[in-house]
Parts: C-alpha cells; structure tokens; sequence
C-alpha cells in the first residue's frame, strides 16, 4: 500500500531518531520492511512518494509505437495506435494505450519545441495587418482588416468588401491617419497583393504595393510562407475581432442588416479594446498611443490614389458621375466632389467602385452593377427625403383660412378632398363651417366635416345635415345585424305610398 507524503516523512524522522528500523516501524505503526524500503530509497535519491513500475503488457510494444510517432510526426491518434498493436498481437486495454502514446508523444516533443524570443519592440517602428473572414451581408461574403501597432498595442479594425490592391491601400491609409503617422515597418502576409512569387525562397514584391510604401516612406516586409507565430499581434487581433464582430453561436450576434452596420460594428470594437487596460503593459493602447505618435513618421497630405481608378466630378445639383457611358449615383454630400471610378470583375459580376478621398482618407461611397447607356444606376439612400410636390399639405394664406384649419384634421381633410372634387363656393362654406363650430362646438364640427370629406359630401347643406343626425343619434348607440334583426332597409314605406295615392283618388271623385 502506498504511504502518504506524511506517513513516509514520520518512518523517515523516527529512523533518524532511534537508528532501528524495527523501533522505527514500531513508532510509525508499520512493518519494518516498509521502513527499510523507504530509508534505502532515500539513501539511493530515488522518488520515495512513488510507488515502483510494474511491468504492463504494453511494454513489449514500446518501440513499435515509438517507430509509429516518429514516421507521423508526432501525430498518430492513441486508437489508431490500439488498433495497430492488436494487430499485432498486444492483448492489454486501450486505456493503457492512451497513456502509453501520451507519454511517447511528450518524449517525442522533448527537444522538438520550437522556442520563441521575447520581442522587444521600439516605439514608431512596426504595424502589421492581417485579414479574417468577415461576416456574410446580403449573400455576400465580407473581409475583416486587422492592424496592429506593435509598441502601443493599438488595433484597427475595418470592414472591406474584398481583398484587392485598391481596397488594401485605402484600408491601409485609413489606418495610418487613424494611428496618426507612419512606423518604419510594414509586415504581413504574403498576399498577392504584396508578394507576386517566390524565387529561391526569396519573395518577390508586387511593384504596386513597393509604390504604396515609397508614397509613405514605408518599409515592407513578409514573413515566413504559412507561419503565423511570425506576427502575432496581427493574428491575435483576427482572433479576437471574428470572435466579437462574427455572428456565431458563442456570442449571439444577431445579423448584419447593411454594411454600414458591420463598420459602425468595427469602431465601437476598436474603442473598446483600445482603450481598455492591456494584461502585459498595464495601459490602455490609447494612451501608450499618444506617446508613440511622436516617434511616427510624418502622414502624406495626399493619399496614394494611383490604384483607385479614374477621377470623375460629381454634377453640381444631381449626385451623379458618368463613367464609360453609364451614370452611377453617389451620396449627395459629395455635389461637386471629385472622386474616383474603377471596375472590378467580369461579365454579369463586373460592378463599378466609387471612392471618395476624404479628411478620414480613403472611402468607397458607392459601388454599382455596370449600367448600360441611358439606364443609370441609382440608389434611393444616395438622395435626400423627397420635397412635397402633389401632397402639399394645407396653410393658411388669411386670417379665414387660418380659422377654418383651427379646427382640426377633419377640416384639414375636408379642405383636400374638396379641392381635388372641384367644389365650388369652397370659401363660403368654410366660413359657414366656422360660424356653426361657434354654436354647436368645433369638436363635433372638425368631424363632421371629416366624415363630409370620407364620404364626398361637398354640397350645401351637407354639414348641416351629419350634425343633424349626430344630434339625432343616441349617444354610444351601435346596431347590429343578427339572426332575428337585419340592417337591410325595409319596403313598408313603398307600400305606404301606394295607399296614399288611391285614397287621394278616390276623393277627387267624390268632390266631383
């Protein structure tokens, strides 16, 4: 039976007390074998809270599956591994075998780790960015630009609609106005739109994106091909903007309706993270930022806009821009702006891209399938709210307009309708409307004149008369049609007439 840490510590001090391993035994309540066991494993400066290996069944086995993890690197499942050794004869459980290869894996990775620096880093001298999945927008699949400033730990996160040149340059120069200047290095992956190949494992830059970092006096650099532990901070920042800003089951995201949802989205993200306290500097990356700033070198006035197409004018009074003979509306805060007009796809997926080069930099502002001659492309959000035009609502223009429309929505009504039906003498009746409001009280008059203008009564004394029957009407008194009562109007007064008509006969005649 194995002793506990404190039972072996009492056989060990009663030995070294009374020198006699029977006496000791004695003391600590034990067979003065177990007293022995324990005195020559110490002596020996063997584990003595341990108890000794049995032999297992699978020990037979051992370099077979030592042979297996050094053929699959490492990476051979324990059951794949059990059913391998049944094969060959091992009789023992699977349990065995699990620990068997968790042991021969640890072994196996001894030495093999690979051991990674501390990085140092220098205020104003490197930012990396990365892409992440964004999410899915109207079918449409999204992409998450993810930057980070490596000294202060400030993150930029932006939402893009694809990963091309001219959508990496605007992100990438929104995200140096936002940092507030330019760092010495650029690094990242090796993104087409970076790296065009490799030669010799030497990477060979894509002449566009050499030209980008000249305009800003950047430095580019790329890591290792398909290892991400070489940039950290850009990937730590994918990580945690997909885990916050995707809609999954973790986080109970309801979907995006618009795009603009997913970039108001991404800057409440950066604020938050920004300005919280970060586990390894103590600080908010917000107020590290301001001292980094200093050692920034100094942002370009004019952003590098080479890539983002042909520039256009937006018309003075209508926000459109002509390009290749189609119109493409933008906002209406940029009449008389300039922006530019690219293409980006081919055939039925080809769409035209507008950006705007603002105070921020660059922004995309509209993006359009291509139109054909004489069918722009229009949408409804790039205009401001309609004027009036027909359904002009009524104001007075005298002090009896003025006293008519006092009365209330009814008389409102009554004065639309009546002028859309061509009512003549409109003028008096209003001015007889307002005399009878004074007698009978303008609540019942602004309804009556509404209940006028739903039914298209307009004549005279139309007024006169739904005031008359209201009055005539018991109050909160409502007929309804059942079994033994019917709201269809009866024929008793047509034979009323008839009677009436003989009886007038017949005493003509007798006068006569």
């Amino acid at each position: 039976m194995l002793k506990s840490a404190e039972e072996i510590m009492q056989m060990l001090e009663a030995f070294d007390l009374t020198g006699s391993l029977r006496d000791a035994a004695e003391l600590a309540d034990c067979s003065h074998h177990t007293v022995a066991r324990y005195v020559q494993s110490r002596d020996a400066g063997g584990v003595i809270d341990q108890p000794a290996r049995r032999p297992q069944l699978i020990d037979d086995f051992l370099p077979k599956l030592e042979e297996w993890m050094e053929h699959s690197k490492g990476k051979i499942r324990a059951d794949v591994a059990h059913d391998k050794l049944v094969a060959l004869g091992y009789q023992g459980s699977e349990r065995t075998t699990r620990r068997a290869t968790a042991a021969v894996r640890t072994a196996f990775k001894a030495g093999r780790v690979r051991v990674h620096r501390p990085w140092v880093t220098e205020p104003g001298m490197w930012l990396q960015y990365d892409f992440g999945d964004g999410p899915v927008i109207d079918g449409v699949k999204t992409v998450l630009f993810c930057a980070w400033l490596a000294w202060s730990r400030f993150r930029v996160v932006l939402a893009l609609r694809d990963k091309t040149i001219p959508s990496v340059f605007a992100a990438l120069d929104v995200t140096l106005r936002k940092v507030g200047g330019v760092p010495t290095y650029l690094l990242t992956d090796n993104e087409k739109t970076v790296t065009v190949e490799h030669v010799a494992g030497i990477a060979v830059r894509n002449p566009q994106m050499l030209a980008f970092a000249r305009h800003y006096s950047l430095t580019v650099h790329t890591c290792e091909p398909a290892d991400p532990a070489s940039k950290g901070g850009s990937e730590s920042t994918v990580k945690l903007a997909k885990a916050d800003l995707v809609p999954k089951d973790t986080n109970l995201l309801p979907a995006y309706g618009s795009f603009a949802e997913l970039e108001a989205a991404c800057e409440a993200f950066c604020v938050l993270v920004n300005s919280r306290t970060h586990r390894v500097t103590r600080r908010a990356p917000v107020d590290i930022l301001a001292q980094e700033q200093a050692r920034l070198h100094r942002l370009p006035v004019v952003a590098h806009t080479v890539a983002f197409g042909l520039t256009r004018t937006v018309a003075g009074k209508t926000p459109m821009v002509a390009y290749e003979g189609g119109q493409y509306s933008v906002p209406h805060t940029l009449l008389g702006a300039q922006v530019w007009v690219r293409t980006h796809g081919v055939g039925t997926g080809e769409q035209v891209i507008i950006v705007h080069v603002g105070d921020t930099g660059p922004v995309e502002v509209a993006r359009h399938v291509r139109a054909r001659p004489g069918s722009p492309k229009l949408d409804d959000a790039h205009f401001p709210p309609a004027p009036a035009g027909l359904d002009r609502a009524p104001k007075a223009r005298t002090a009896a307009e003025g006293e008519f429309l006092a009365l209330g929505e009814g008389a409102r009504l009554w004065l639309t309708e009546a002028a859309a039906a061509g009512t003549s003498r409109m003028r008096v009746k209003m001015a007889a409307a307002v005399s009878t409001a004074k007698l009978v009280g303008g609540v019942e008059v602004d309804w009556a004149l509404g209940q006028a203008a739903v039914n298209a009564r307009f004549g005279e004394g139309d007024l006169a008369s739904i005031l008359s029957h209201q009055a005539r009407t018991c109050p909160g008194e409502v007929h309804h049609a059942g079994e033994d009562h019917s709201l269809t109007q009866g024929t008793g007064s047509w034979a009323a007439l008839g009677v009436s008509s003989l009886g007038v006969a017949g005493a003509d005649e007798v006068s006569a």
